[in-house]
């Protein structure tokens, strides 16, 4: 981890890292393990608060803060100490996180009870139906519909997911069509194929129709029960209800900023989401 002035260890490593460009050629050229150089990657990320690589299956790639500092690394040592001296030492530790619309939609609502007060985490919301890898470190937190089984992940179980029609009052008896690939979408699909009153791409625009009083739109429960203006116009599916999970890296949990993200998001899925 870096210390006040930095660590040159961490640096020499990052050099390693960034010109071979990832963690098994780099491990071969240090004599360090390929889990060793990843956790210190992240340790200097952390301590600069910038991403310093695109992870991919191919290896480890240079974003522009990266190519920055790989420029700025490769020159003498005073130079590295102004880098290093440079950096804040007071910025907030970064933690990503990655759900679905509808959990990001939630956490975002509650976002000062997530960040603190006054806050000492930063966030970066990426919303996304598809999962984003802990495991490559493109996220830290991510939320699932199922149990993790990948090596080194961990998760916790939260509660569990139901889905509903829901309408106001004066609505038509016509649904409102989400095109996107996630089960509720798809269950909606082979259920009225192109007898729809609207078709939109994102799921949060089908909420937005539905309190228009366009049409019918399928909503999680804990999002149609949040709108007093809505009411549920048919049974709960069960097909579509499933368990949700808050999944992050075994080596990332222990972590204080991450500890409490997940602990602070925790709370706010189990009070606004009874089971």
């Amino acid at each position: 981890m870096f210390e006040k002035n930095g660590n040159w260890d961490d640096l020499r490593l990052f050099l390693a890292v960034a010109r071979e460009g990832g963690l098994s050629a780099a491990a071969r050229a240090t004599g360090s393990s390929a889990a060793t150089l990843g956790r210190r990657m992240l340790a200097i990320e952390r301590a600069l608060g910038c991403d310093l690589f695109h992870r991919h299956d191919r290896g480890y790639e240079l974003t522009r803060d990266g190519e920055r500092l790989l420029s700025d690394l490769s020159s003498i040592e005073p130079q590295i100490l102004r880098v290093l001296a440079s950096t804040s030492q007071t910025q907030k530790p970064l933690v990503k996180v990655s759900a679905g619309t509808w959990t990001t939609h939630l956490l975002l609502f509650h976002l000062r009870e997530i960040v603190g007060e006054p806050p000492d985490i930063r966030l970066r919301f990426l919303s996304s139906e598809q999962d984003l890898s802990i495991l490559q470190r493109q996220i830290v937190i991510g939320f699932r519909n199922r149990r993790p089984t990948e090596d080194g992940l961990a998760g916790q179980k939260l509660n569990q997911v139901q889905f509903a029609p829901y309408g106001t009052s004066n609505a038509p008896e016509q649904w409102i069509k989400v095109l996107a690939d996630t089960p509720s979408a798809r269950w909606l699909d082979k259920r009225t194929g192109a007898d729809a009153v609207c078709e939109v791409k994102s799921p949060r625009d089908s909420l937005d129709l539905a309190l228009s009083g366009v049409g019918h739109a399928l909503l999680p429960t804990f999002i149609g029960e949040k709108f007093p203006e809505l009411t549920q116009v048919g049974n709960i599916i069960p097909e579509l209800s499933h368990d949700q999970w808050l999944v992050t890296h075994q080596d990332d949990r222990s972590l204080p900023e991450v500890r409490r993200t997940i602990d602070r998001m925790r709370a706010v899925i189990l009070k606004r989401v009874p089971s």
